[in-house]
């Protein structure tokens, strides 16, 4: 019996002026989910005709300024040599000149972001462009020829060696075949490549004409780099809720496979939002959220800290000792296989430490460590997963692709400053009696206000009456309380 194709859709939803989501759901399961706000508009990619601003010979790295709030931070080693002052040449023992050598403030160097900045670090640069295409990656200034690490398949890298032999960057051109080439022919690989390189002969021709900083390529828009990465031919259908998008990325689809066209739809009824109409708002709403339901009854809790993401694996219905080491195992097997999920969908990048449910068997943790790596397999990001210690915690290390959904959409709480707990009712209410008992004894009026939230003032007239009554009978004083209003809840 012929087994069922699985249905590959990519999904488009655009706020004009405001935001576009992007997922791909295979078999109405999100494999791959993306936002981008359009004042948070990632700059990852950029290249940009920066100045030297200082350097810092500590850390051998200089500051460059490229236009932004914060000057970007180039290390020597992302340094092309081209930018030497001085002829250097590299030995076992010094691989790089010394930055204050071969760069001068003042400076006109082409940067490329690296890494977003943040709000206390300024973006991270190299001097080495690399311009992504449908299929290859053109590395300019980088004489090179590869083949993307996450083709595994011994048949596939062969086929595509081969390929590579016979196609010429040309001259201080480097290429790196991207998995989707893995299925591509020859013909599509030389178009592929002679875009990128039309596409680099204009960034140079725009360096020449702009006066530093300044902006001389930014990464295509999100719907845009969505067909570019997700688009195979796994690929059914792509639906669009938006008419100027759907008439932009129609002509990209055109553009890369013009049998393809007919497959962008228009979505065209703005009372039921598109992700709702898929079904797969709910799956969203999971993605912004601290826990995930495990089939079986468990569930993932996130919680961000300064230095780690920890996620705790919540046994929920589990019950009785029979049971207990069978359930166990089923939870952290679900478990590892959302996780790996999870990291991609939330782009969850650094450290992370998991802790599962403890179990007895050996064997057991062995089948959970084999399951999360074949479940990681598929994440574009490099990554690292150690083993499963005694005490049932595994560490993975993993790059962030770029702004996450959980950064993008969220905000420390200004009343517990990101820890989730706060101060409870009693001690609020008695550090305001401290307040007021401080404050009460400089004022001049006969009637001292005090300002507090809501649920405090309650708790002061309702609980702290007596108190309250005190220090007005010690100062001859009357107290007032006034609400300050911080929509809270």
């Amino acid at each position: 019996m012929k087994k069922n194709k699985s249905k590959h859709i990519i999904y488009i939803s655009v706020m004009p002026g405001e935001q576009t989501e992007v997922a791909l759901a295979v078999d109405n399961v999100i494999s791959e989910y993306y936002i981008e706000l359009l004042h948070q508009r990632k700059t990852k990619g950029n290249i940009y005709k920066g100045v030297v601003n200082n350097l810092d010979t500590n850390l051998q790295a200089a500051f460059v300024n490229y236009g932004a709030e914060k000057n970007g931070f180039l290390q020597i080693d992302e340094l092309h040599p081209e930018y030497y002052r001085t002829l250097f040449t590299p030995t076992k023992t010094k691989k790089y000149p010394l930055i204050q050598q071969v760069l001068k403030p003042g400076d006109e160097i082409l940067v490329q972001i690296v890494k977003e900045a943040t709000p206390k670090k300024g973006a991270f640069l190299t001097s080495y462009p690399s311009l992504a295409g449908r299929y290859f990656i053109l590395t300019p200034g980088q004489e090179q020829k590869s083949i993307s690490r996450k083709i595994e398949e011994e048949e596939k890298r062969k086929h595509l060696l081969e390929l590579l032999e016979d196609i010429d960057p040309g001259k201080y051109f480097g290429i790196i075949l991207r998995t989707s080439s893995a299925h591509t022919t020859k013909l599509a690989l030389l178009r592929d490549l002679q875009f990128l390189k039309r596409l680099w002969k204009t960034i140079i021709d725009d360096v020449q004409s702009s006066v530093a900083p300044a902006l001389v390529y930014q990464e295509p828009t999100l719907a845009r780099r969505a067909i570019r990465d997700f688009l195979t031919e796994d690929v059914t259908q792509i639906i669009v809720d938006d008419k100027e998008t759907f008439e932009l990325v129609k002509e990209y689809v055109t553009l890369l496979f013009p049998r393809k066209a007919k497959m962008v739809e228009f979505y065209n009824n703005p009372q039921v939002p598109l992700f709702t109409h898929a079904g797969l708002q709910q799956q969203i709403e999971q993605i912004h959220s601290r826990e995930v339901e495990l089939p079986s009854g468990g569930r993932l809790v996130f919680d961000q800290t300064e230095a780690l993401m920890a996620i705790d694996i919540n046994s929920g219905k589990i019950t009785g000792k029979n049971n207990f080491e069978a359930m166990a195992l089923k939870i952290n097997l679900e478990a590892a296989e959302m996780i790996a999920k999870q990291l991609r969908l939330k782009d969850i990048g650094g450290q992370i430490v998991i802790d599962f449910i403890e179990m007895k068997d050996q064997k057991h943790w062995a089948e959970v460590e084999r399951t999360i790596k074949q479940a990681m397999k598929v994440d574009k990001a490099r990554y690292e997963i150690g083993k499963i210690s005694n005490f049932g915690l595994m560490q993975i290390i993993r790059q962030r692709m770029g702004l996450s959904a959980l950064s993008t959409l969220s905000e420390l709480c200004p009343y517990c400053s990101g820890t989730g707990v706060r101060a409870n009712m009693e001690w609020q209410a008695t550090t305001a009696l401290k307040e007021i008992s401080q404050l009460i004894q400089k004022s001049r009026e006969e009637t001292y206000t005090y300002y507090t939230t809501e649920k405090v003032a309650l708790y002061l007239l309702n609980k702290k009456r007596f108190q309250l009554l005190a220090l007005e009978e010690e100062h001859n004083k009357s107290v007032q309380i006034e609400l300050v209003h911080h929509n809270a809840k």
